[in-house]
Order: C-alpha cells, then structure tokens, then sequence
C-alpha cells in the first residue's frame, strides 16, 4: 500500500487513512497497523480503532501533542510491519428466512439465485471480519461475490434483533444489539457479538474468519433461551 494520509482528527485523535473507498489491500492495511500499535503503543497513545480503511489513533493531551504524535508514528510507518496476529475462525449456527429473514426472497432475487442456493453459498463462504462498527462488537463481514452488490434498502426495518444476519453492499452485518437498519435480513443466530458480561465482551475481532453453517429456527431458538451468549458457536483450526 502507498503511504496512508495522515489527519487530524477533532482534540484529541489523528485518522490514518489508506483509501476513500473499500479495498482488501486498504482494509488488511488497516487492520496490521491497528495491531501493532494495540502491541506496542506509542507514546499518549490510549485509544486504537481500525475501520474499513482508516485507523483512529486518541491521545492523552496530557502527555503527549498532536505533533509528537505524528512524528513517532511517521517513524512506525517507516519501519517493517510486524505480522498481525493469526486469524480465529468461528463456525456460527444460524437459520434463514421466514420471520428471521424477511428480506431473503428479495435478495435472492436480486443476485439472480434460488433462495437455496443463496443460503448455500453464503455458508460456504468464509468471511473475514472487515471492522467492528456501529455499536459495541458488531462486524463488517466480507467481502461476497460480485451478485452480492445491492444498495441498502429505501426504507428503514424499524427493529431488528441482536443475531440478526443482514446483508448490502457484498457485506454481512451481524447485528450486535436490537436496531433500525436499511440492511436487509436475511436470518440469524444466537450468537451475541457483544456481551458485556463474559469474560471477552467482544466474540470477534478484526481479522477474524467466520462461517455460517444451516440450523432450524427451532435449534436457534433453543440456543437463545440458554443465554449463551456464544450461542453454539465453535472455533474451527483449519489445516
């Protein structure tokens, strides 16, 4: 990647920007640097967010000024990158359509499949987590093939439930918390991307590989009313 613009950023923050529209080089490029400073923090630093193509970096005014800041980190960006952490990989039981996936017909029409095979090739798909946006802990998934691109809706869903797998823009939204969305459902899981009370609020992090695999609404179901807030979800080692 050519070297990221550097901004500042309200008082206290500099955005380090790789591109103005997606790409997997900007997004992966994004991710490796948040990493490495999360590993080894700079001098104020006290707060690392990547995006889709950009990381917030926040400072302690305190301790540290914008200029210094930038210095130090010119100097990071200049030196050799370290690897960012392996990949976790998750398999997420979830079930499509009826009243947990609504929109389902209409995607499928739009990307020119069968409601089956539309499910079939989203479980076959393993996807990476892009960004964790929007609310606590609820991911960006991607990126789908080419028949995934379609616009958000016109009009707003006015709730949809935390586990709900929505879908716009060759993106997953796996919803983290009840909402309004433009995003159009497609089914959902028991799995809570943000739960504040266990030991690892957030179930994912950038980076991560995630796969749905088919379940009944009824097995959904059940896993809800355990209060698990992993909700079946295993962690796979691929070899």
């Amino acid at each position: 990647m050519p070297a990221p613009e550097i901004l500042p950023l309200g008082l206290d923050a500099l955005l380090i920007r790789y591109s103005t529209r997606f790409s997997d080089a900007a997004n992966r490029a994004a991710q490796a640097l948040a990493s490495g400073l999360d590993a080894a923090p700079l001098p104020g630093q006290i707060e690392v967010a990547p995006g889709l193509g950009a990381v917030l970096l926040r400072f302690d005014r305190r301790a540290t000024s914008r200029a210094a800041l930038r210095t130090a980190l010119e100097a990071r960006l200049a030196a050799p990158a370290p690897a960012p952490p392996a990949p976790r990989h998750f398999l997420v039981p979830a079930c499509f359509g009826g009243e947990a996936g609504p929109q389902l017909r209409e995607v499928a029409a739009r990307a020119g499949r069968s409601e089956t095979a539309l499910v079939a090739e989203l479980c076959a798909t393993e996807l990476r987590v892009l960004a964790l946006g929007f609310a606590p802990g609820q991911p960006y998934l991607g990126m789908l093939p080419e028949h995934w691109q379609m616009p958000r809706m016109d009009r707003l869903t006015p709730r949809v439930e935390p586990g709900s797998i929505t879908t716009a823009l060759r993106q997953i939204v796996l919803f983290a918390a009840p909402s309004p969305t433009g995003w159009r459902a497609l089914g959902r899981c028991a799995l809570r991307p943000f739960a504040p009370a266990a030991p690892e609020p957030f179930a994912l992090r950038p980076g991560d590989r995630l796969r749905f695999t088919p379940a009944s609404d009824a097995e959904i179901a059940a896993r809800i009313a355990t209060g698990d807030p992993m909700g079946g979800t295993v962690r796979s080692f691929p070899k």
